[in-house]
Order: structure tokens, then sequence, then C-alpha cells
């Protein structure tokens, strides 16, 4: 049986990690899940939002699906989700944006891959007050970082049978860092020949998204082109709920959904679910359990079409568990 490190997070991710996990075993997929805790909630009694077990539990099951976590204020994280990507070297945040039918959106048929580098760039934090004035903060582009995101988009252009592969910088006015990313990504092109290369300027990568994003098809970029593009890429498929990502290393992946923790809503049985079990269909994906990541994403897909079991931003009235068991009853 497979071991899966799981955290279930803070606010709402309880209920919605609740919710994946009751559909995954529907699908009777078996799973030995090692639960971990993390987050604002675990600073009383550990001193620190991440644990160093929680990160050896991950090391050792390499694979570990967890929901929304905060991150709380002088805890010494910039972001929880950051130190899992320093500390594990999760060196691609990979985010599908999927048009779902029923999922209130001005675009249809949308099906774009981000594939983001999740070690450098601005998001390494090399900063420094200058003076009381001035603050500066280091944009870091190595040829080593560029070449593995680069490489992965490509080889998962081939293993997902995706035609073209677009990479997105601002070469134009950052020659060195940017134009050490465009360099690397076009030598790593020349190894793919049965995959269509271009590239674009990340300004007009925006426009172009809005005004014809059914050209496009997988993106790789820098971290934070990633970070903002990834996210128009979910508002093009109706946002952050129905977005899912994973953070994948050479030997160890964390899938998680995009959205945060919603402390708000903590409790409530209100929130829509369908990103983190989305996110369950990629750690299936990963881990080859094929067949049920098909399935589950057709009985999901299936009742947010029907829209009479969804939850209030999907159109309905149902609450998160609501919403599970009529996925369950789909399969």
């Amino acid at each position: 049986m497979r071991k899966v490190t799981l955290i279930p997070g803070d606010g709402i991710g309880p209920e919605i990690v609740e919710a994946c996990r009751r559909i995954i075993e529907a699908a009777g997929v078996e799973i030995a899940w090692e639960v971990q805790e993390a987050g604002a909630g675990v600073m009383e009694k550990y001193g620190t939002p991440l644990p160093a077990h929680v990160l050896d539990s991950i090391r050792e099951n390499k694979v570990a699906m967890k929901g929304p976590v905060t991150t709380p204020v002088g805890s010494g994280f910039r972001s929880i989700n950051v130190a899992l990507r320093k500390e594990l070297d999760l060196y691609v945040n990979l985010r599908p944006a999927k048009s779902i039918e029923g999922v209130r959106s001005p675009y249809r048929d949308i099906d774009l891959v981000v594939v983001r580098e999740n070690t450098e760039d601005l998001y390494a934090g090399i900063e420094r007050q200058v003076d009381e004035d001035t603050a500066e903060s280091i944009k870091l582009i190595t040829r080593g970082a560029s070449e593995r995101v680069c490489r992965f988009a490509f080889d998962y252009a081939r293993r997902e049978g995706r035609s073209k592969v677009t990479a997105v910088h601002k070469a134009n006015i950052l020659k060195f860092t940017d134009g050490l990313f465009l360099e690397v990504a076009r030598s790593v092109a020349t190894a793919y020949p049965d995959i269509e290369f271009e590239d674009r300027i990340v300004d007009n990568m925006a426009m172009q998204l809005v005004q014809k994003p059914h050209i496009y098809d997988v993106l790789v970029l820098p971290n934070l082109y990633g970070d903002i593009i990834s996210d128009l890429c979910a508002g093009l498929v109706g946002g952050l709920g129905v977005a899912p990502s994973a953070n994948i290393g050479e030997d160890i992946q964390v899938f998680e959904p995009v959205h945060g923790s919603a402390p708000k809503y903590t409790g409530m049985n209100k929130v829509n679910p369908t990103a983190q079990i989305l996110t369950g269909v990629l750690m299936l994906h990963h881990i080859g359990e094929e067949e049920a990541a098909r399935r589950i994403y057709g009985a999901t897909a299936a009742v947010i079409a029907e829209g009479k079991t969804v939850t209030y931003d999907l159109g309905g009235e149902a609450g998160t568990s609501d919403m599970a068991d009529a996925i369950i009853a789909r399969l």
C-alpha cells in the first residue's frame, strides 16, 4: 500500500482535504495516509509552523498532499510553501488551467499548463535596506535552475502529448537575467524537435492570454512571472477555487491547491473543494493511479456541470461535504 504524507493545513484546509481523501478512497485507491500537522495551529506546540518531523515524513514517503496553511506573522518564514520548496528542492510548480463546464467564465475550452521555476528569481529573498529611503532586491537566475525547469517543461509536453512550449521572459530589458533564461530555453528546445517552441515577452504574454488563450499550450517561466501568469490562467477558467498545483523535485512531490486557507470560513462546511480534489487527481496521476484519476475528474466535472449539488461560488447551496458526497455517488 502506498504511503502518502497528508497535511490537512488550517483554516478551511481540514474540511477540503477530508472531502478529497474520502473521494480518493471511494474510487478504490488504497493509500496509507500519514497525517502531519503544519501551519499556524502548531506554533504553540512546536515553536515553528513547519516542524522538522513533517519534512522527514515527506522525505521518507516521497509524496505529500496538503491543504492550505496559514503562515503566522513573525515566525521567521516568509511562507510555509516557500520553505517547503526550498527545503525539499521542489524546483517546479506545475499549474494546469482547464475549463470545466458549469464553472462561470467568459472563456470555454481553455487547456493550459504553467511550468513555473520554483527556487530562485526574486523569490530567493536576497534583499536589503540600502538606506532609509532605498531598498534593494537581487534577481537571481542561474543556468542550472533554468535548464532543469525548461527540460521538465519539454519532457512534460512530450509525455502528455502536448505540442508546444512557450518560454516567457523580459529579456528585452533584463538582458542578463532573463536573457540567460531565454538562452537556456532556446538551447534546451533544440533537443526536442517534435515539440514546437516559441518565446513571448511577459507583458505581451499577459495580453495574449486574455485575447487568444487557445493558441497556447505549455508555458515555462521564471518564478515571479510564473506566479503572476498562473493566477491569470486560473482566472481564465473560473478562479483559484478550481486551480490545483504540484510542487515537483527530483524524487519528491508535494500536491496542494493554489488558494489560501480562508480562516473566516473555518468549520463552516461552506467552501468549494474542487481545487483540492483536482490536486488529488494530479497526485493520483503521478503515482500511477490513472484510472482512478480519470474517474474522479469525470465525476467532479459531471457534478459541477449538473449544478445541483455545488457550493455557493458555483451557483449552488451545497456544503463542502455535500458536494463530496455527490461526487462519490457519481463514482
